[in-house]
Formats: structure tokens, C-alpha cells, sequence
């Protein structure tokens, strides 16, 4: 076994962005590995990654109290299933539907790409979609694709949280690498997200804007499921470079990360659904000191403008 750091039971919580509790309650049902010393447990950092992989391994994983439940297809009427998906891959959601399941909603999760999460709500397969899609011709976030994959619909837009995003690198940057312009370098490979991620569409928009077609970049078509297992291939020596939030960067050992851009997580809801009773405890939550203190001490997140609705489409 590599030698690895011994993580407590807050560490885990802190990288996963949940409670000590739902730790606890992870370690009873067997969804993530764990050992003791003496009386304490401990976990180690391939075994959180693991899990973290593992549940964003499906491009869609419906997520209830008994844990993860992955499918290809979502049900056209959730609602006569009692469920209530939020969709969108970062870790916040994760504690949202906790929060919410605690709140009576029976809360359920689908891990896919702000695109494609658009899509699911034009579809009225999801009841939240999230989006972080960047918009070279106005240099605005959401608003641009909202309008254009939900045509003739009225949304709300509710902010959630500002992240940086930016490059993965190796430690010491051994590459010389410094921005978007070193796509173009024939000896730099890189690994990308999925179809309909952010952060390939904020890579796909810089790119174009410097005339470099994705196809003449070495490593482009090779693909990961989420930002843990970019930075990790950046770690490990299987790709030189890779578009991801800072967040992760602070995880995975013998990373550098080159921030580039501010972006905003927002969450839409169709505007026929915000007096739902589901959607009223969802803002509750949002909008309270107990939720955004639970990122208060996670980096990667500003939380200041939490749940402030900043569009109406």
C-alpha cells in the first residue's frame, strides 16, 4: 500500500462537504471504507476518492436514504414516485438533498452536466438543474444557454455559489504551462470532461476564441466523469493539464492549480414551480446561516450571495 495520509472522520466530511454525521451513518451502510486506531476511525485518501468515483461514475445517479441507485433514464413523472431531483454534479448538492430529505422532501440526486441538466428540465425529468455554462460572446454565466435550451419557458435563476475555475497541473509545473494558449502545444496532453460539462464548455469557448480546434489538441477525446479524476491523471502522470475547480486541486496530492475564471453556480427552477411547497423549503434552506455555514470552512466557495435570485427568463 502507498503511503498515504490518515484522514479523521472531519477530514472526510470536510473533503465530501458533509456532516460528521452522515459519515457515520456512510460507514454503517458500507458506502465508504473505513479502519480504526484503537477507537478511532479513519479512512484513507483513496478511499474517499474512491467513493467520490464511484458515485459520479454514471452520468445519472438517483440518490435516496438507502444510497445511490444508478439508471439511464430518469422518470418522465418523478412526482409519482414522491421524488424530488436536483440535478448537477458538485458535492453542495449533495448536502442540499440531505438537508432536504431532513426537511420531509424526499430528495433525490442526478449527477450530469449543467447542459444536459437543462435539457432534463425543458423535459420536466428534473425538478432543479444546475448550470455553470460560460458565454464568450456576452462574458456572462447561464442566462445565454437558459434561453436558448429552455425556449418559451419562464425560469428563475438562484444564485448558489462562485467558484474558481482554472488548471490542474503537475507540482512545479514542470510544463511551463501558464493558460488557454498552451492547448495549442504539440508536446502538452491534456484530459477533458464529458459532453455538456462546465468546464468543457469553458475550455471549448476559449479555445475557439483562439482558433484551435478541439481535435488538433493531444488528449482531448479522453474523458473523466468529474474533477477528482482529472486532477488525479494530472497527479499521476497520464495527461500534463486539465480544466477543473480549485476546490478539488486542494485534495489531490502533487497538484498545482492555475486559476482562470470566476464562474457562478446557479440553480434554475421553473417559474410555475417556485411556490411549490418543495421549492419554498428548498430557498429556506438555502437562504439559512446553518447551510452556508457548512461551507464556511470549506475553500473553494464564496457563499455570499447565496440564494439571491438574479434573473427571471
Amino acid at each position: 500500500m502507498s503511503k498515504q495520509r490518515a484522514l479523521s472522520t472531519q477530514d472526510a466530511a470536510n473533503i465530501l462537504g458533509v456532516s460528521k454525521s452522515t459519515i457515520y451513518n456512510m460507514i454503517k451502510k458500507g458506502e465508504i471504507e473505513s479502519y480504526k486506531v484503537g477507537r478511532k476511525v479513519r479512512f484513507t485518501e483513496d478511499g474517499v476518492k474512491d467513493y467520490i468515483s464511484r458515485s459520479t461514475a454514471n452520468q445519472i445517479v438517483h440518490y435516496s436514504q438507502t444510497g445511490a441507485v444508478p439508471g439511464l433514464n430518469l422518470p418522465g413523472g418523478d412526482k409519482a414516485h414522491g421524488g424530488f431531483i436536483l440535478c448537477g454534479q458538485d458535492l453542495i448538492l449533495d448536502v442540499l438533498s440531505n438537508y432536504m430529505r431532513s426537511h420531509g422532501v424526499h430528495a433525490l440526486r442526478a449527477y450530469i452536466g449543467s447542459y444536459d441538466s437543462l435539457m432534463l428540465l425543458y423535459k420536466n425529468k428534473v425538478n432543479v438543474a444546475s448550470s455553470h455554462l460560460w458565454d464568450s460572446e456576452t462574458d456572462t454565466y447561464n442566462v445565454p444557454y437558459i434561453k436558448r435550451l429552455l425556449p418559451g419557458i419562464s425560469t428563475v435563476i438562484i444564485h448558489l455559489t462562485c467558484r474558481i475555475q482554472g488548471l490542474y497541473i503537475q507540482k512545479g509545473n514542470p510544463k511551463n504551462i501558464t493558460g488557454w494558449e498552451d492547448f495549442r502545444r504539440d508536446d502538452i496532453t491534456m484530459i477533458n470532461r464529458e459532453h455538456g460539462a462546465g468546464s468543457r464548455v469553458l475550455l471549448d469557448e476559449n479555445l475557439k476564441l483562439l482558433g484551435i480546434l478541439g481535435s488538433a489538441v493531444k488528449g482531448y477525446t479522453t474523458e473523466g466523469g468529474s474533477h477528482l479524476p482529472l486532477a488525479s491523471a494530472v497527479s499521476g502522470g497520464k495527461a500534463d493539464v486539465a480544466v477543473g475547480i480549485e476546490k478539488i486541486a486542494r485534495q489531490v496530492d502533487n497538484i498545482d492549480f492555475i486559476p482562470l475564471k470566476k464562474e457562478r453556480y446557479d440553480l434554475v427552477v421553473k417559474k410555475e414551480y417556485m411556490q411549490s411547497p418543495e421549492i419554498q423549503i428548498m430557498m429556506k434552506i438555502i437562504n439559512s446561516a446553518a447551510f452556508k455555514q457548512e461551507f464556511g470552512h470549506i475553500g473553494g466557495y464564496d457563499t455570499t450571495d447565496m440564494g439571491q435570485i438574479v434573473a427571471e427568463i
